[in-house]
């Protein structure tokens, strides 16, 4: 096992520590198993916080998102729910190198079974498997496959996890494929949440969109907001540490 420079944390074997926000953040992930994508640091940005909330992660992966808005936003705390254990262990040494431990607690457990008291969040946020567990090439790698593709988890289970867990007025953000919006956006309303605020990624000028963002609010009034889009991967790079 080796140590990181960066308060002594331990990287297991065939881990890497990638370098964000010109060095600021420091994450520490596997070389062949599931890698985050820019999707996450994307959502991060996207998402609406206010000073002292508490933000609750699920499907949280290394704790990137959380990460990123300890980083950048006022706010009190951030839950870090994760299924997968050598994810959620990532999360906890991850919390640990970049000195939030105190402010971030990581929690192995199932989207479906919460061990999460109600209406303790009042923003959750989620970049969940965006394939149908029976739709195209299933990664043979076990923990790419489970972040991919809704093998352990559904849009109906993360919206009913984050409804019981929400405080009134609260809202949920998350990340999800353009080609999916109609689906995204009936299945929010059924569940009482209202879509507020929605931006688009495009890989290009003349390409058809390829990720939407969209926020809702538990209980809102109709309106919706489309902000500018994006393009390509945003103003976000990743650099690899040695």
């Amino acid at each position: 096992m080796e140590t990181s420079n960066s308060n002594r944390v331990p990287l297991k074997a065939c881990e890497t520590v990638d370098a964000f926000m010109d060095g600021r953040l420091r994450l520490i992930q596997s070389c062949k198993g599931y890698r985050f994508s820019v999707d996450s640091i994307l959502l991060s940005q996207f998402v609406t916080t206010r000073r002292g909330n508490w933000v609750v992660d699920l499907g949280g992966g290394c704790g990137i998102i959380g990460l990123m808005l300890l980083l950048t936003r006022p706010i009190n705390r951030v839950i870090c729910l994760e299924i997968q254990p050598t994810l959620a262990d990532q999360a906890l040494r991850n919390a640990a190198l970049n000195g939030f431990e105190e402010k971030m607690n990581v929690i192995l457990g199932d989207i479906k079974h919460p061990p999460l008291p109600a209406s303790i969040a009042d923003v959750v946020v989620c970049n969940p498997p965006y394939r149908p567990a029976r739709s195209g090439r299933i990664n043979p790698h076990q923990e790419r496959a489970i972040a991919r593709h809704e093998i352990l988890t559904s849009l109906n289970d993360i919206l009913t996890t984050a409804v019981k867990i929400m405080k009134p007025g609260g809202c949920i953000a998350m990340a999800y494929p353009a080609v999916r919006l109609a689906d995204l956006v009936v299945r929010l309303r059924s569940f009482g949440l209202e879509p507020k605020r929605m931006r688009v990624l495009y890989p290009g000028l003349e390409k058809e969109a390829k990720l939407i963002f969209l926020e809702a609010i538990l209980g809102g009034r109709a309106g919706l907001k489309i902000l500018p889009p994006l393009m390509n991967q945003g103003d976000f790079s990743i650099s690899i540490s040695t």
